[in-house]
């Protein structure tokens, strides 16, 4: 077995990248279970004016087309914010075997936070959850978008 190697950085390059286009920094890449990142996103709600354009809903859609199935076992997803439930379910539906994220979202987080998908009797998949991986730039990433909004 290869030792683990964390793929936070990609995730957070596309969340600084998001940030420089006007959106919520958050980012995500999902990782083949070779350990190659097979897709990269960052939230693009705004851009394209749709509220499912969450960076994962983005990396999960990228990486099924890539695979050719709606399903990715074996996969991982590195996000930089703890899913929302709909980002949640999509992870479940997915079944991405390895969750791993960064900052939590105590406001509209779906995993440890609220409702809590994956502890739902009716989610039929539960990932491998990893939390706080490269948390602190996460949350400094996010503070200083919101604080620019307030500011600006």
């Amino acid at each position: 077995m290869s030792p683990f190697q964390s793929h936070m950085d990609a995730a957070l390059a596309e969340a600084r990248a998001a940030a420089a286009r006007g959106e919520v920094p958050v980012g995500a890449v999902v990782v083949s279970p070779a350990g190659k990142i097979v897709a990269a996103a960052g939230n693009r709600c705004e851009e394209l004016a749709d509220p499912t354009a969450h960076a994962e809903i983005l990396a999960l859609r990228a990486a099924c087309k890539a695979a050719g199935s709606p399903r990715l076992p074996g996969h991982a997803l590195y996000v930089t914010l703890e899913p929302c439930p709909m980002c949640a379910a999509a992870i479940a539906a997915a079944r991405i075997e390895r969750l791993l994220y960064g900052a939590a979202d105590p406001k509209s987080g779906g995993v440890a936070q609220g409702p809590r998908i994956f502890s739902h009797p009716q989610c039929h998949h539960k990932p491998q959850v990893y939390d706080g991986i490269g948390a602190a730039e996460a949350e400094d990433l996010l503070k200083r978008f919101f604080e620019g909004l307030r500011d600006g």
